[in-house]
């Protein structure tokens, strides 16, 4: 194994796996600390986690075991992967883990780069940008777990960090991979650990991941992989990509539990069409909305694709939050559907799209997954995923990620017929 990551979440997991295959590696995402090596021929290691939205001592816990799996494998470099839009609070957990990245490896520097042109998100001057809007007015201020409401990552990374914040501006960026190197450089001699780089194009990325070279560890959203598997191509290391996927036909279903713009669309657009069922927090908390009752209805509807979903408006959310509290009522619903995913897998559903992190992630604790074979991509970020060793694909969809009509079509690639 040439790369090792550690995911923060398991859509951004598959997001940053999806990457590493179209730049031509031979890639698997394990789910969770793997218990054994990994087989023979994976040239980057994806270890998709849980980690950001838990306790900062049990995501650098986690994060840390997860380092020491992929060094055990060989790895020599090593790509902290978060979120595009930097999701976290101002205790963490970003900041904290690569804290603890670094001290294990001794790395004297790290670049910090979250943005994604492909999906809008763009970094310039330190702030990140979601499409025309300042992250702080694209909506993410309003996420029920991790809202943010600084754009400038320079200064909410600095909140979580005791390390001095660097920063490599466009300016130098535009000149490319030396001009990056010399900017690193410059910010570790002013005693700068983490190095906040700009990007505003998928050329940056690779520039970037070209300065990248030799560099023990890197953090950031997928978007700034885009270079890293040329780095082991140019030194004759690649042996030709992944296995080929196969979709999976059979029922399907869409559990969503995003409360994002881009997901509530989604949603509306779905349910014209398709069976559907609101989870409401009332609801799941007073238990008249039970795994059975869910069951029941989805294999009702399983000839429809029924769609399950508790993507509520932020007002609605806040309200819920100040009733039940923020962390009892994630709680409940990401159990409701973890165990409603390993309920509908035994009855027969095979294709099932998830969208949201912590929703993506109580679906694959449901389903237990121990490793996923990554398919083509569905939308950017977003590749079709087939469980090894099961008759099941997934979808694992971030709550910003893709089009209005992206529930259909993730079904329909994740069917054989689709994915041939």
């Amino acid at each position: 194994m040439l790369l090792g990551c550690i995911g923060d979440d398991f859509t951004g997991s598959s997001d940053l796996a999806n990457t590493l295959v179209k730049g031509g590696m031979a890639v698997t995402q394990y789910c969770g600390l793997p218990d054994g090596p990994a087989a023979p021929g994976v040239e980057a290691g994806v270890v998709a986690l849980k980690t950001r939205s838990v306790p900062v001592t049990e995501a650098v816990e986690q994060s840390l075991a997860a380092l020491d799996w992929l060094l055990a494998q060989g790895c020599r470099q090593i790509f902290f992967k978060y979120c595009s839009t930097f999701d976290s609070t101002p205790q963490g957990n970003i900041g904290p883990v690569i804290d603890a990245l670094m001290d294990r490896l001794d790395a004297k520097t790290a670049i910090v780069c979250p943005a994604f042109p492909g999906t809008g998100r763009t970094l310039y001057q330190g702030h990140l940008f979601v499409g025309d809007r300042l992250l702080s007015e694209s909506g993410m201020q309003d996420h029920p777990l991790t809202p943010m409401t600084d754009p400038d990552i320079r200064r909410w990374l600095s909140l979580q960090t005791p390390r001095k914040v660097g920063h490599v501006a466009h300016a130098d960026v535009a000149k490319g991979a030396e001009a990056i190197a010399a900017g690193l450089a410059r910010e570790l001699a002013a005693g700068a650990g983490p190095v906040v780089v700009d990007a505003i194009a998928d050329a940056d990325l690779h520039a970037i991941g070209a300065a990248a070279e030799g560099l023990v560890l890197i953090t950031g959203g997928s978007g700034v992989a885009l270079g890293l598997p040329e780095n082991f191509r140019r030194a004759g290391e690649l042996a030709g990509g992944s296995d080929s996927f196969a979709g999976v036909d059979g029922p399907g279903v869409v559990l969503s539990g995003s409360c994002s713009r881009a997901t509530r669309a989604q949603v509306a657009r779905y349910k014209a069409n398709h069976p559907s069922l609101e989870v409401t927090a009332d609801e799941v908390m007073s238990g008249k909305t039970t795994v059975a009752t869910l069951r029941a209805f989805v294999l009702e509807n399983q000839d429809a694709a029924p769609l399950v979903y508790s993507s509520a408006d932020p007002e609605e959310v806040r309200r819920a939050q100040g009733v039940y509290g923020t962390e009892t009522l994630a709680g409940a619903i990401e159990t409701l559907f973890a165990d409603l995913a390993g309920e509908l897998a035994r009855s027969g559903v095979r294709r099932i799209v998830s969208a949201g992190g912590e929703t993506s992630g109580a679906v694959v604790r449901g389903l237990g997954c121990e490793a996923l074979r990554i398919g083509p991509e569905i939308d950017p970020g977003v590749p079709a995923l087939r469980v090894e060793g099961a008759e099941l694909a997934l979808a694992l969809k971030s709550g910003n990620f893709g089009g209005e009509d992206f529930f259909e079509r993730a079904l329909a690639i994740l069917s054989e017929k689709g994915a041939a």
